[in-house]
C-alpha cells in the first residue's frame, strides 16, 4: 500500500508532524518530583487522545516539555499546543493541587502551570531540498504522470483516464 493511503483523510492527503517545546511558568523545576513528571506524561497523552492527534515522542524535563506529535491536517500546531498545555495544567492542578501550591500560590482562576511561550517546528517526511526540487520540476513530474496513466494523483480519488 502506498504511503499516501496511510495519510489520507476525508478531503485530502498529508502529513502534519511537529516538534513542540514549552516551559513551566517562571521556569520553576516543577517536574523534579517523579510523580508529577509521570502524571504530566499521562495527561499529555490523554489530551492527544481526547483531541484526536498522536504523540510520537515525549519528554518531560524538570522545567520544560518536548513533544513530537502527528496532527490532523485540520488542526493547527498552535491549537494543539494550547490544548496540551491547557488540559495538562488543569488536570495536574486538579490531582496534585497541594504539591503545586508550593510553586503557584494564586487563586484557581489566575494560576498557570505553563509559561506563555512555545516553540514549534514542522517535521517533514522529505527534506527541504527534495521539496524544492519537486516544485522546480513539477511540470516534468506532471507530464510523466499524464503519459504513464492518469494526470490526477491516485490519492485524490480521480478515476478518469485521459487516453480513453
Amino acid at each position: 500500500m502506498s504511503i499516501y493511503h496511510d495519510h489520507a483523510y476525508k478531503h485530502g492527503v498529508g502529513w502534519s508532524t511537529w516538534h513542540f517545546e514549552w516551559v513551566t511558568k517562571y521556569r520553576y523545576k516543577v517536574f523534579r518530583v517523579e510523580q508529577l513528571q509521570k502524571l504530566c506524561v499521562i495527561f499529555l497523552h490523554e489530551a492527544a487522545r481526547r483531541y484526536r492527534f498522536s504523540i510520537e515522542e515525549l519528554e518531560v524535563a524538570d522545567e520544560h516539555v518536548h513533544v513530537i506529535a502527528h496532527l490532523r491536517p485540520s488542526m493547527s500546531p498552535a491549537q494543539a499546543v494550547r490544548l496540551m498545555k491547557g488540559y495538562s495544567s488543569h488536570m495536574l492542578f486538579k490531582v496534585e493541587e497541594q504539591r503545586l501550591k508550593s510553586f503557584y500560590w494564586q487563586k484557581a482562576k489566575k494560576r498557570s502551570l505553563w509559561g506563555d511561550g512555545k516553540f514549534m517546528a514542522s517535521v517533514g517526511h522529505i527534506t527541504l531540498e527534495k521539496a524544492k526540487e519537486y516544485v522546480k520540476n513539477h511540470k516534468a513530474h506532471d507530464a510523466n504522470l499524464f503519459f504513464i496513466r492518469n494526470p490526477h494523483h491516485s490519492w485524490l480519488g480521480r478515476r478518469s483516464n485521459p487516453s480513453a
